[in-house]
């Protein structure tokens, strides 16, 4: 219901700000300056984009806990994206993430909102779970035949017809 009554509340703010910097500064000016922060919530978008991965691929690289680098990313594309939408509401949002320290500090106050799930990769698991560490070599040619426990049945060897026909059975 909250987030209703901003959605419902933001376009009402909007045109009033509007009206008001078009009074101080004019009309021109206030679309060029609209025109000029969408420009630059463009650019943003795309560099925070390219950074956010480069810092997710650097944190799993190195084995470490990606989140951190997931969360600023994607709050400094969300500034991005504020800055595109016209008003100056939405672009004073969108400059506020756009500082670490900010991000910082509302992804600490998020946090205990959130719900998280954990895999079985890693060195988290399951409580108890038993780590079994082992290598393994691939060999270029590997021509023994595959083993079979005892008592198993016996393998057939089948190879398919090498023509596109099989005319063994048919009568003579």
């Amino acid at each position: 219901m909250p987030l209703l009554l901003a959605l419902l509340f933001l376009p009402i703010l909007e045109i009033a700000l509007f009206i008001v910097v078009g009074r101080a500064i004019g009309v021109w000016l206030t679309l060029l300056l609209v025109i000029a922060t969408s420009a630059f919530g463009l650019l943003v978008l795309q560099a925070q984009g390219v950074l956010a991965r480069l810092r997710v691929r650097q944190a799993i690289a190195t084995l470490s806990d990606p989140t951190g680098p997931l969360a600023h990313g994607a709050l400094a594309m969300l500034a991005g994206i504020l800055l595109i939408l016209p008003g100056f509401f939405t672009d004073l949002l969108g400059l506020l993430l756009l500082i670490p320290p900010v991000r910082t500090a509302l992804m600490r106050a998020l946090r205990g909102r959130m719900v998280t799930a954990r895999s079985g990769f890693g060195q988290g698991g399951r409580r108890g779970a038993e780590i079994i560490d082992g290598d393994y070599y691939v060999t270029p040619d590997d021509t023994d035949p595959p083993r079979r426990s005892p008592g198993a049945p016996p393998m057939i060897d089948y190879a398919p017809p090498t023509s596109g026909r099989d005319d063994s059975h048919q009568k003579h």
